[in-house]
């Protein structure tokens, strides 16, 4: 990167003598990646920020003093959000405001507050500063994008793409055919029929056209292949329970591999946004969570393989053998199945012919952007519901939410409850149900059922949270499920013909060494903790099962 180019770092202080030293200790643990810019002001800092986008610049981090005469760190902030929106932020307190900078992770999404001074910053700034950074970077990589897609909006095959690429971090850029000219000038220089949509440009000049999500995955070198012939452990799903499988089993020497289907992070993954997981005060987003853990499992050994699904599972002797989509088999002393669940499918009229045309499960953050200015409907009560509506409502012109029980609170955390009632331009409407989606190749509206009766609502998009089914049909007949086909494990296992005189171990399945951890497991508590801690929990079990005689 050129040297005019770098991305800014923006630190902001009215004593002289403290700006000063911010500035000397930023610039010696990160002037090599970054532009250190300083203002004795918040008002200084707010045109100092506008000069620095009209060039075209990155920012990528602001770090502001709370107690500045004329504008507060806070105030200064939430004004800084509107031109730099992606930019981390930081706020340095004394140790009398720790109240106000706790009030500033809600107020302007603070993302951090140090206590001054910060010495040694080797202890107290850098690694603060190192992580946001790289956060940053992770982001920035991404909207920059390597390759570029190009697509229909209101495409399903254009949506399974640009869903892949977001959440497996792959730098990629969206182009709209009827919104972007750069999108069809590409296509006219490449010679590309708009029958051949979706495209994927990838950076070796490589054009293909209408790719499935494998095939753009094996190009990408996204789907590996397994390195061993036989594993210590096999993990099935790659959430928050099999991802902390992973870092434990391979930290503890165990020689793992983990399999995903779609993408590191699993539904936790689709996140907006986490704020109740402990060790992160301002919160953090599902897939920042998912790069952290993934990054945390490659580092201590744990091979992954994305775009793989298990399709069945056999006991073979003191073998456990993981057949998988692409006809390929992973055998293994032990087997942790963390699938966790889907979202249930919508059944009413016209939401399957919709799906990816403007009706959506889950958050699809990748659609995020693209709701500028629009009408979204978010239907269901649950917290993932109520982190999508706050998440779409930075975008979004008008968020409702469709509620079948009488109130958001018999169904969703507090804190949720409480960020919902503050935000002016999202409505819940509680007793209401969606009975039909209407439109020809997009949404166009749905078809409410309510208190007062049936009525039309006119929407662009469709988010849809309304429970989950375990992903468990590729067990069925091998290991015991309930009646809803969550896992049985420990004593409930034990009643299905288990087959040793000992008895199960609290997360072993009906099969020996057949281990289950998460949102998959019959009574289990659907929380992200929890599932982390079943996945660290399993491999401790594991261990004993691998030591036993």
């Amino acid at each position: 990167m050129a040297q005019e180019r770098r991305p800014a770092i923006v630190a902001v202080d009215d004593e002289p003598a403290v700006l000063a030293a911010v500035a000397r200790d930023l610039r010696r643990g990160f002037g090599e990646r970054y532009r250190i810019l300083r203002a004795g002001s918040g008002a200084e800092a707010l045109e100092l920020l506008g000069e620095t986008r009209m060039r075209g610049d990155q920012v990528a981090l602001l770090i502001a003093d709370q107690r500045m005469p004329g504008m507060s760190g806070t105030d200064y902030l939430v004004e800084a959000r509107t031109i730099v929106p992606d930019a981390k932020r930081v706020l340095l307190t004394a140790y009398a405001d720790t109240e106000a900078a706790i009030s500033a992770i809600n107020d302007v999404a603070l993302d951090y507050y140090l206590l001054k001074p910060w010495a040694p910053p080797e202890e107290q700034l850098y690694p603060v500063v190192e992580d946001l950074l790289t956060t940053w970077e992770a982001g920035a990589a991404a909207d920059a994008g390597g390759v570029r897609l190009i697509g229909h909006r209101f495409s399903k095959e254009s949506h399974d793409l640009r869903d892949f690429v977001a959440r497996n971090r792959v730098p990629a850029r969206w182009l709209d055919v009827e919104r972007d000219g750069e999108a069809r000038e590409l296509l006219q220089v490449a010679g590309v029929d708009p029958a051949g949509l979706p495209v994927a440009f990838l950076e070796d000049g490589t054009v293909l056209e209408r790719p499935t999500v494998l095939e753009l995955a094996e190009r990408l070198g996204v789907a590996g292949q397994p390195a061993e012939e036989h594993y210590d452990l096999v993990i099935v799903g790659g959430g928050p329970a099999g991802l902390a499988a992973a870092v434990y089993g391979a930290s503890e020497g165990l020689r793992t591999i983990m399999v995903e289907r779609e993408a590191p992070g699993g539904q936790a993954g689709q996140s907006s946004r986490i704020e109740n997981y402990l060790g992160f005060p301002a919160g953090l987003s599902g897939s920042d969570l998912a790069r952290r853990a993934t990054d945390q499992a490659r580092r201590l050994g744990a091979e992954l393989l994305t775009v793989q699904d298990a399709v069945g599972l056999s006991a073979e002797g003191a073998g456990r053998i993981v057949r998988l989509s692409g006809g390929s088999a992973l055998s293994a002393h032990c087997v942790l199945v963390a699938s966790g669940v889907s979202y249930r499918q919508l059944d009413a009229p016209g939401f399957a012919e919709l799906t990816g045309a403007g009706v959506y499960y889950g958050a699809a953050l990748a659609e995020a952007k693209s709701c500028e200015n629009q009408h979204v409907v978010v239907i269901g009560g649950a917290n993932s519901a109520g982190q999508a509506a706050v998440y779409f409502s930075g975008y979004a012109d008008r968020v409702t939410m469709l509620v079948r029980g009488d109130s958001l609170e018999r169904s969703m955390s507090h804190y949720l409850v409480e960020q919902i009632g503050r935000l002016e331009h999202v409505t819940v409407r509680t007793r209401s149900s969606a009975v039909a989606a209407e439109g020809e190749e997009r949404l166009a509206a749905l078809r409410l059922s309510g208190p007062d009766g049936e009525e039309r609502l006119e929407a662009d998009a469709c988010f849809v949270f309304i429970g989950a089914s375990p992903r468990t049909d590729w067990l069925e007949g091998v290991v015991a499920r309930d009646e809803r086909g969550f896992i049985l494990a420990g004593t409930d296992a034990q009643a299905d013909g288990w087959p040793l005189q000992r008895d199960p171990y609290p997360l072993e399945t009906s099969v020996p060494g057949v281990f289950v951890a998460g949102d998959v497991r019959a009574r289990s508590i659907k929380r992200v903790a929890s599932a982390v801690g079943e996945g660290s929990m399993a491999v401790s079990l594991i261990h004993q099962y691998l030591a036993a005689p």
